[in-house]
């Protein structure tokens, strides 16, 4: 079917939505908050949901749009930024004299998010949408898992959702195009693998069988007779199929040879304003540069090398007599020597990817229990332990966090990547499970849904440094789960030199990001330093640089998110001494969600002052 023909078919269904689904529901404005400012978020959230109705229904609880896809057309693209312009100035416009906190708190949230976006608009980052771990050959076929499946109309609509995808999937094309003809476009390296996961989505096991393709996965436990059933195979035979083999060839002979071979941000036609832009945004802090953030990195790898020294002092390996005698050689050599041991011992490692999956399974059930230690407030949503998709994992980082709904009935999921077990080291798995799971990302993910007295736009707000940088924080928080005298949950020395393994590889990434793409460093020389100065496995270092590569600025808000917060403890412990109640900060930290550092910072000090304030005398 031509593409102009789908647009009006897909347009007309758009124009007749499912009437047996609820319809937006927007919550009252309590009687504490302003009226014009609440007003507006009502608008905000409407127009974002408008612009792409599955990513936010759940905030909505409305089911209705869930046969769209987003417009990811360039005219859509410039739609929104319009938009977003004069939301922008529609809140600067309001009067602020009435605010209370949680007015001034929201108000400034919006400013903040709505500037950096019209910031960022210059940059036309639509027109770089594919990366090896990320874009429309990655996204697009896991939604099925990602949307309620549980009714006939679910699935119904789902499968009108299928017959938009290769509009979407053309449209990025198109977008792509244009940004090679503005000489927009990323390192080559980062592109080359997405060539085989499209072709992934066209194999010749699906070409002949189109129920073994991920985007059916919906419709297998339906009556495979059934004219559903027979229908999607249709759509993905004629339809998904081919567009997803016209990626693959677009990519592989237009748009690779079009990439640069060069790797930093700053060789791209953006320039270094577009890099010291990123860093902006995803550490949250507008007067962060290059040099600053790369200067901390150097000094936050001498201070956690000199912590991993302690602890390989308190291995067996260091008593094993064949080992001892490199205590008289070099720190550098006897790190070095370590590491390549942990690296290369199979006592580290699974043989079986099920018994990979099933320890962080049981890792996570251990640390459950230790969580009413650190928090007072534990959310009720659940969350799962589950594998990454298969066609995912040879270019996919170790693991992913995807959130669910508590109102949709969808759990969290910890996704772990289970190939290449001689990669996967066990002294890393308790750090990694604590940063996806809880304390980590579900657990504060899942606490945004349970604020109460909140707008749910502030649902849509995520902030690289909030997030990573707390995610990061909780896995240091297995030290003070159970014995705290044996370090908790890192009572074995493999363990905890695998926390600060963990750690190092955020430092690490400070030093690396900002020598790839303002110093001018060379990939071979991002992955030596990773591997000298960290017991990171080779491929996942590799996958690694790739990935900052490809995502400047993404991989320096951890560690930044990471320092403010631990920065902000020891301020609060500080001022309030005894009277410091560790669950109430952490509780504190997390009450308004995901928000910039600076303004995080703020609200501790504020706090402080009022915890001081009834404790003193």
């Amino acid at each position: 079917m031509p593409r102009t023909l789908q647009i009006i078919v897909a347009f007309t269904i758009l124009m007749f939505p499912m009437s047996l689904f609820a319809q937006p529901q927007l919550p009252a404005c309590p009687e504490d908050r302003d009226q014009g400012l609440w007003s507006f978020m009502d608008r905000y959230l409407l127009a974002l949901y408008d612009s792409d109705p599955s990513s936010y229904y759940f905030i909505l609880e409305d089911e209705s749009r869930l046969d769209e896809l987003a417009d990811v057309s360039a005219a859509a693209q410039q739609v929104w930024i319009d938009t977003e312009r004069e939301l922008l100035n529609e809140l600067r416009s309001l009067d602020q004299s009435g605010f209370n906190e949680a007015d001034r708190t929201d108000f400034d949230l919006l400013q903040y998010e709505l500037s950096v976006n019209q910031q960022r608009a210059r940059y036309k980052s639509f027109q770089t949408p594919i990366t090896s771990i990320g874009g429309p050959q990655i996204w697009l076929p896991q939604m099925g898992s990602r949307l309620p499946m549980s009714t006939q109309a679910h699935k119904e609509m789902y499968l009108t959702r299928l017959k938009r995808v290769d509009i979407q999937i053309g449209d990025h094309i198109d977008n792509m195009r244009a940004g090679i003809q503005s000489g927009r476009v990323p390192p080559r390296v980062v592109v080359e693998p997405a060539v085989q996961q499209a072709l992934a989505q066209c194999s010749a096991e699906i070409r002949n069988d189109p129920s073994q393709s991920p985007f059916y996965a919906p419709f297998a436990s339906i009556d495979q007779r059934s004219e559903l059933a027979r229908e999607a195979q249709s759509v993905i035979a004629d339809r998904i199929v081919p567009v997803f083999m016209e990626l693959a060839l677009f990519l592989q002979n237009e748009y690779i040879p079009a990439c640069r071979e060069s790797f930093g941000a700053s060789d791209g036609i953006d320039g270094i304003e577009g890099y010291n832009s990123a860093l902006a945004m995803h550490t949250t802090i507008p007067t962060i540069t290059a040099e600053s953030i790369h200067n901390i990195g150097l000094g936050e790898v001498e201070r956690i090398k000199r912590e991993m020294m302690q602890v390989i002092s308190q291995t067996d390996w260091i008593a094993d007599p064949n080992h001892g005698g490199f205590l008289d050689t070099t720190p550098e050599h006897l790190f070095s020597v370590f590491t390549n041991y942990l690296r290369t011992d199979p006592r580290f490692y699974h043989n079986d990817p099920d018994e990979l999956l099933e320890e962080y399974q049981a890792i996570a059930k251990r640390v459950d229990p230790g969580m009413s230690e650190l928090f007072y407030r534990l959310p009720r949503l659940s969350y799962g332990v589950k594998r990454l998709p298969e066609y995912q994992e040879a270019n996919a980082p170790t693991a992913y966090y995807y959130p669910g709904n508590l109102q949709s009935g969808v759990p969290g999921y910890f996704m772990a990547n289970c190939s290449k077990l001689d990669q996967r080291p066990r002294y890393e798995m308790i750090a990694l499970t604590m940063h996806e799971a809880v304390p980590g990302h579900h657990h504060q993910y899942a606490l945004v849904d349970e604020i109460e007295n909140q707008h749910p736009i502030r649902q849509t707000m995520g902030f690289t440094a909030f997030g990573e940088g707390w995610a990061l924080y909780a896995e240091a928080l297995g030290l003070e789960m159970g014995d705290k005298s044996t370090n908790g949950l890192y009572s074995d020395p493999y363990d905890n030199f695998g926390r600060l393994n963990m750690e190092m590889w955020r430092a690490l990434r400070l030093v690396v990001d900002t020598g790839l793409h303002a110093k001018g460093w060379t990939r071979q020389q991002a992955i030596d330093y990773m591997i000298e100065n960290s017991a990171l496995a080779p491929h996942n270092i590799e996958s690694e640089v790739d990935r900052y590569i490809g995502w400047p600025g993404q991989a320096t808000g951890y560690m930044i998110g990471l320092l403010t917060i631990k920065g902000l403890r020891q301020y609060a412990e500080r001022e309030l001494g005894d009277a410091f109640d560790l669950r109430a900060f952490h509780d504190e930290i997390l009450k308004d969600g995901s928000i910039p550092l600076p303004l995080l910072e703020k609200q501790i000090t504020r706090w402080v002052m009022s915890q001081r304030a009834d404790v003193m005398p």
